[in-house]
């Protein structure tokens, strides 16, 4: 039997979803990147769904989903747990189609995406410390009220919606090769690599779909090594979008039989393609959303050809953009703190202040200290924030100071 033909979701399933969504969410637009394409050899093109309504592609799904419940379950209302995307996704299709959303969040949610959810119109109920305990929450009130359950990757109707990605990709690069996205439960991944594969094999076609993790939150590397879903023990990452600590049944059922392979990046990979997306394309993406332009940075990908990067939503909150935004230029040696003992004598500052401008680096913070408990008498520690021009620079000013008898110690 065709695999094609012996998936839970199929070609038309996507088609389908596609002729629900028109009319309802934005037609992303796909911007070249001539700086992404000189570091792969290849061209590259970015699908920009961080500009799509609510901020991500998750609206594609949870409208399908509810858009094909019957009358009474509409009534019913809708209730879903999410930490940030599904949630506003939810939201706004739920006021569309005038359903009556409810909305579980784990205490602590970014305060962006809490006010977002809200203004789309959804309750919200703060309950539990991460996303399982708002998701067990969310499922009791399903149970208990008869309101309708949207899940965020683990269903046919949220998987044909997310496919309708590929169907644009396929549409505004139509010579495409490779296609990158991140992946978390893999309701992305598993709709696009429907849609994709399916037209490829119309045209006679090859098309490569490659899903991306953060490597301290891949679940899908080994459960694919061992065909069968495998739990992480832990998992942290800045990508929350896709901090998926078991991937969906569904989703993986398709993504062992069409997807080419999983990639993981580092967490400083991320923090240097958010920098690079802001800096180079004048795009706000959110950690999740920037996996993909990490493994190109990274040449994770071989040979990649024309390829299409999917941002998948720019929802970051600006805390953690401060964060990262350092994370990224000390990762590319733009960014260094160090720490270094002194004598506590006239003109040892001043010492250091030459060095570092001889040395053409640019000091944007200094702490000095004379009491702690690893602090001789007689001695001052001092914490000196650079700005510096890459990491041969780094080199430099470090080799200057010790030069001048100092040892400094890198904090970042």
């Amino acid at each position: 039997m065709n695999t094609l033909e012996s998936l839970p979701v199929m070609l038309d399933d996507v088609l389908e979803a596609q002729k629900l969504l028109d009319g309802i969410i934005t037609r992303t637009p796909v911007e070249s990147s001539r700086a992404l394409g000189a570091m792969v050899g290849g061209e590259v093109f970015l699908k920009c769904e961080n500009l799509q309504r609510a901020g991500s592609f998750k609206v594609r799904g949870a409208y399908v989903r509810m858009a094909k419940l019957s009358p009474a379950e509409k009534k019913r209302g809708v209730v879903a747990a999410s930490a940030g995307n599904h949630a506003q996704g939810v939201a706004v299709a739920a006021k569309s189609l005038g359903i009556k959303a409810r909305i579980y969040m784990p205490l602590g949610v970014a305060l962006p995406k809490l006010a977002a959810t809200r203004s789309h119109g959804a309750e919200v109920v703060l309950h539990g410390h991460n996303v399982d305990e708002a998701l067990a929450e969310a499922k009791r009130y399903a149970d208990e009220t008869g309101a309708v359950f949207v899940h965020p990757f683990d269903d046919v109707d949220i998987v044909a919606g997310q496919g309708t990605v590929g169907l644009e990709i396929l549409e505004q690069i139509p010579n495409v090769d490779t296609i990158l996205m991140g992946v978390g439960g893999g309701g992305l991944l598993a709709g696009v690599a429907v849609a994709v594969k399916a037209r490829a094999k119309e045209l006679g076609r090859e098309i490569r779909i490659i899903g991306v993790q953060a490597e301290n939150a891949a679940a899908y590397p080994p459960s694919l090594a061992a065909d069968a879903l495998v739990p992480l023990k832990r998992v942290s990452t800045m990508a929350d979008g896709i901090a998926v600590g078991r991937p969906g049944q569904l989703p993986f059922s398709i993504i062992r039989e069409l997807v080419d392979d999983v990639v993981t990046v580092s967490e400083d990979a991320l923090a240097r393609a958010l920098i690079f997306l802001l800096e180079r394309t004048k795009m706000v993406v959110e950690p999740a959303g920037a996996v993909g332009v990490a493994a190109l940075m990274e040449g994770k990908i071989e040979n990649p050809g024309t390829v299409a990067v999917v941002l998948s939503g720019g929802n970051i909150d600006p805390m953690l953009m401060l964060k990262v935004i350092q994370r990224g230029l000390s990762a590319a040696g733009r960014y260094m703190t160090v720490r270094m003992m002194l004598d506590d004598r006239p003109g040892s500052l001043a010492t250091i202040a030459r060095i570092i401008a001889e040395n053409d680096a640019n000091v944007t913070g200094l702490d000095h200290t004379r009491v702690g408990g690893s602090i001789s008498m007689g001695d001052v520690s001092i914490t000196v924030n650079l700005e510096t021009k890459g990491h041969e620079h780094c080199e430099q000013v470090l080799a200057a100071l010790r030069a001048e008898g100092f040892q400094p110690i890198v904090v970042h």
